[in-house]
């Protein structure tokens, strides 16, 4: 065997044993008894152990050394791999398996008592796993040679080449034009009704989410929906397992929801199958997995196109619930603009100032300016000056995201960064494509799909999301074409009459 068949073959091991974990963990969200946490955490602890050491094996280190000794013999596939395999191994033997099986047993044992904190609204009840996962987080970051900026580490992981300060400039240049927009909706006199949507049955939610998804090219021979307490995507290749919650009076936020996990869902069954368990065949970070969703939620399906195809049939399937509504009314509500303290529930103008507010809290809990016991009280005194509202208990502030249960830490910014890339590749697709929302009106989705499938999600790890921004648009990622995409759908839709 060539050392490039041996490089893929290793890596691919260590792919599946990832993929097994991230099956344990899905199932650990949805269908996990309650009372078997203990042995899901023990389970989850052993596969971290196999993972790394596939993932730490010496051949991958012969087969690489062997690689890079001949560079001109690879092709430029190959030399993806072997530079992207490199930079994986080289993370992965600094980190000390004991680390690893401790930041993954802790993983379990922090999601159910942040499960159990936040219906109770107790943050004091998950402060000391919270104070654990930030001590885990900057031991790893020590291991790597990140001691020194443990936070632009945790962004690293989850988007690479990316740190604190970049973010810092594009969230700074992005709140500076956003908030006049948010103070010019908020004088509107035109304002969305909150009471309309009542009583609709779940299961016929259920039905229309699935026969919405499908038609966005959802390949549900490939994939689930199921019902969680957060709703995320897990998966990749042939295997997507997607979930989202629900609630009879508040039907948007199961819909949009999945639309928005349907996002992440195309981009991971769009990935080269072939290549799967390879850098080839792996997305480019998660800023661009959230544009993926976001794209699809906020672009598309609150889009006017989307809703002339698909408000017949929404209506069908909710005759009573929907009658008298004008269909004006009905796409002010699904666009309604107004500060809510639910992140996921939250409009797509303000959505951003919830990551700005999640952003400055996690950078100053890493640089020590803030303590964990001090959240909540910096929390409320954010949400007070960015949104205007104060959460009455922790249960609708610092408790609500599932993230740092799980130490995700660095994770949020992407879904701001995301918003923006969704901007601006949206923007590349209106002029590359002429007509879509004529497509959308039509229940047509497969052009932009196309679209994306090529200029997005076959090129795998090839760039990172920065540098595949530029190569796809053809300028540097900026806020301006999110701040100009939001004023354009929305300041019509909330001029004064």
């Amino acid at each position: 065997m060539s050392a490039y068949a041996t490089l893929v073959a290793k890596l691919k091991r260590a792919h599946t044993l990832g993929t097994v974990a991230g099956l344990l963990g899905w199932d650990e969200q949805v269908y996990l008894p309650p009372d078997s946490t203990d042995q899901r955490a023990e389970q989850l602890a052993v596969l971290a152990e196999l993972h790394h050491a596939a993932a730490t094996d010496p051949a991958i280190g012969r087969a690489l050394g062997e690689l890079e000794a001949e560079p001109g013999r690879l092709t430029p596939d190959e030399a993806v791999v072997v530079r992207e395999a490199r930079r994986d191994y080289d993370r992965a033997t600094r980190l000390p398996a004991d680390l690893v099986t401790e930041k993954a047993r802790h993983g379990s044992a922090a999601y159910h008592a942040w499960t159990a904190a936040r219906a109770r609204a107790d943050f004091g009840a998950f402060a000391p796993f919270l104070e654990k996962h930030l001590d885990l987080a900057r031991r790893e970051a020590a291991c790597l040679g990140w001691g020194d900026r443990p936070y632009d580490y945790a962004i690293d992981k989850h988007d690479p080449g990316l740190d604190a300060a970049t973010i810092t400039r594009l969230f700074n240049e992005l709140k500076r034009d956003l908030l006049p927009l948010v103070r010019a909706i908020a004088a509107s006199p035109v304002k969305a009704d909150p009471t309309l949507f009542r009583g609709f049955p779940v299961e016929r939610q259920r039905a229309f989410l699935l026969k919405v998804t499908e038609r966005l090219g959802f390949n549900y021979r490939r994939g689930r929906f199921d019902v969680s307490v957060h709703p995320f995507c897990e998966g990749s290749g042939a295997d997507i397992r997607m979930t989202t919650r629900f609630d009879e009076n508040n039907p948007l936020d199961s819909l949009f929801s999945s639309i928005h996990e349907t996002g992440h869902g195309l981009y991971e069954q769009g990935l080269p199958l072939a290549d799967l368990g390879t850098p080839l065949g792996q997305n480019a970070g998660m800023a661009m997995h959230e544009s993926q969703s976001r794209m699809w939620e906020n672009q598309v399906a609150r889009g006017r196109a989307f809703w002339r195809h698909f408000e017949p049939e929404w209506r069908a399937a909710f005759p009573a619930q929907l009658d008298g509504i004008s269909p004006d009314a009905l796409y002010l509500a699904i666009n309604a603009v107004q500060p809510t303290l639910i992140r996921v529930d939250s409009d797509e103008v303000h959505y951003n100032l919830h990551i700005l507010l999640r952003f400055d809290l996690e950078r100053r809990l890493f640089s020590g300016e803030l303590a964990v016991r001090d959240l909540p009280a910096a929390w409320n005194a954010l949400a007070q000056e960015l949104l205007g509202l104060t959460p009455a208990h922790d249960g609708e502030g610092v408790l609500q995201d599932v993230h740092w249960s799980g130490g995700a830490f660095g994770y949020f910014p992407s879904y701001c960064l995301g918003n923006m890339i969704a901007a601006q590749n949206w923007a590349a697709v209106r002029r590359d494509l002429p007509g879509l929302e004529e497509d959308f009106a039509r229940g047509e989705f497969g052009r932009l799909l196309g679209w994306l499938r090529t200029h997005v999600h076959a090129q795998g790890r090839r760039l990172p999301a920065l540098d595949l921004v530029k190569r796809v648009t053809g300028e540097d990622l900026s806020p301006r074409h999110l701040v100009s995409y939001l004023k354009e759908r929305y300041l019509p839709l909330y001029a004064a009459t």
